[in-house]
């Protein structure tokens, strides 16, 4: 075997090394962000016990979104690392509106819009590509494409106006959190169920939580 054959095995073997230590931390940690995201969204809000779970459920969201970049990256799935970028983001922000009373964005802030929007943009063009192929998934980074630019459009006016304070931040907390639970959700979904179309288990969670925002948007600002 050549020099260069030898490069290539042992570069293969710390490969599927670092993916053996990866995916286990990866599947633990959206393990506790899921089970932690279930005790904040029915702890009483504002009490230690939610507030304890929602920053238990942002280290976990944390923890997915370091191992999945590397992850993607070495499968060179482009999919993957898009959606790693959309889901902290929805962890971020809304961690990032319970903090910030004030209302006033830092540079932290646009950056994470920047990258969110961008990964939005990066979704829809993957999907035309997809779409080119013949891979439904198409459907998924479509869909995931719009909530990516639309979340990160109206954080956007939200912070430029200044008007995340009182019941409109509450409100915002809630919506990045509950979307960033639809995320770990459809991760789990997709892992553990095998169904036609492929897209379906991708899209699912959404159809069917993103009302129950909407409602407890509702709800907050009446």
């Amino acid at each position: 075997m050549c020099e260069g054959g030898y490069n290539l095995y042992f570069f293969n073997i710390q490969q599927n090394l670092i993916m053996e230590y990866l995916l286990p931390i990866h599947i633990l940690a959206g393990t506790i962000a899921l089970l932690a995201a279930a005790f904040a969204i029915c702890s009483e809000k504002g009490k230690k016990i939610h507030i304890t779970a929602g920053r238990t459920y942002y280290w976990g969201m944390v923890c997915i979104f370091l191992t999945a970049l590397p992850m993607s990256i070495i499968n060179k799935e482009i999919f993957l690392f898009l959606v790693a970028f959309f889901s902290f983001y929805l962890a971020f922000a809304g961690r990032r509106f319970a903090q910030n009373r004030k209302g006033k964005a830092s540079i932290v802030d646009w950056i994470a819009l920047g990258l969110v929007i961008s990964a939005g943009l990066g979704m829809w063009v993957l999907a035309i590509f997809y779409y080119m192929e013949n891979n439904s998934h198409y459907i998924t980074l479509t869909t995931f494409g719009f909530i990516a630019i639309a979340l990160g459009y109206t954080d956007y006016k939200t912070y430029k106006q200044q008007k995340a304070t009182g019941k409109k931040r509450i409100a915002k907390h809630l919506t990045n959190m509950l979307a960033g639970t639809i995320a770990v959700v459809t991760a789990v979904l997709v892992v553990n169920v095998d169904t036609e179309p492929q897209w379906l288990p991708w899209i699912l969670p959404t159809i069917i939580l993103v009302p129950l925002i909407i409602w407890w948007n509702w709800k907050i600002m009446k």
